[in-house]
């Protein structure tokens, strides 16, 4: 009887030792790094876009030493600003005269007399990103005993550069400036389906707008010569668009 009483219980301590007998684990754990915040990301923002000041758009120029001058443009990072000036013979800027980088919203250049020039500026911060470029304003540099001044290019109004026109009519819209203000000037209109339109469509008139009739899927090119009172004129550049 105590023989079984002594295997008994080396079987029950056998089991309680296999089982873990429900005691407490102390198995310690390697202590855990905590996770750092997610990082936030502040995007780059362009600057504004920057104000022209001088000179003044159609301004008469009487010298040829040009001082142009821009509002400062503003960046919400404060990022280091550098300006882009452009300055050209044409009002969509393909015969560039000048293309400079600038740090200051100020700068004097020397041009030739008596010609036509258009301006404009963009601003571009320390991490490329850039603004768009300011309006476009046009000048005159004054010749020497000049007393009359060719037209400025004529400006596009309407229809927009390649549009797609529905239908088959559209009024053909544009403005005429000089500096010579109490000049009345007229204009020519060109409209064809050549690249070089030569059918006059309008004739020495003082109204910036024509009704034009037109035919279906169809690429129209047209163009615009402005002239003032004493004759000096200026060919505008050649626009199109289609019809569908």
């Amino acid at each position: 009887m105590k023989n079984n009483i002594f295997y008994g219980t080396l079987i029950y301590l056998a089991v309680v030792s296999c089982s873990g007998g429900g005691g407490e684990d102390t198995t310690t754990s390697p202590p855990t790094t905590p996770t750092p915040p997610p990082t936030t990301v502040v995007p780059n923002t362009a600057p504004s876009v920057p104000g022209l000041v001088s000179p003044t758009l159609a301004q008469l120029c009487i010298s040829n030493t040009v001082v142009f001058g821009w509002n400062v443009s503003v960046d919400a990072e404060s990022n280091p600003i550098v300006y882009q000036l452009q300055i050209a013979t044409d009002n969509v800027f393909t015969q560039n005269v000048i293309t400079k980088e600038i740090s200051t919203p100020t700068h004097t250049e020397t041009l030739e007399k008596g010609k036509a020039y258009y301006w404009r500026v963009k601003a571009t911060d320390s991490k490329g990103a850039a603004s768009a470029y300011s309006t476009v304003y046009s000048f005159f540099t004054e010749g020497t005993a000049l007393t009359n001044h060719a037209p400025f290019l004529p400006q596009l109004v309407a229809p927009v550069a390649n549009a797609i026109i529905t239908g088959t009519t559209t009024t053909l819209k544009w403005t005429g400036s000089d500096v010579d203000v109490n000049d009345v000037l007229t204009y020519d209109v060109y409209l064809g389906t050549t690249a070089t339109p030569t059918t006059k469509v309008v004739d020495n008139k003082t109204a910036t707008t024509y009704d034009a009739t037109l035919l279906p899927a169809t690429i129209y090119y047209w163009k615009v010569v402005v002239r003032d009172a004493k004759g000096a004129e200026t060919q505008g550049q050649i626009w199109s668009f289609r019809t569908n």
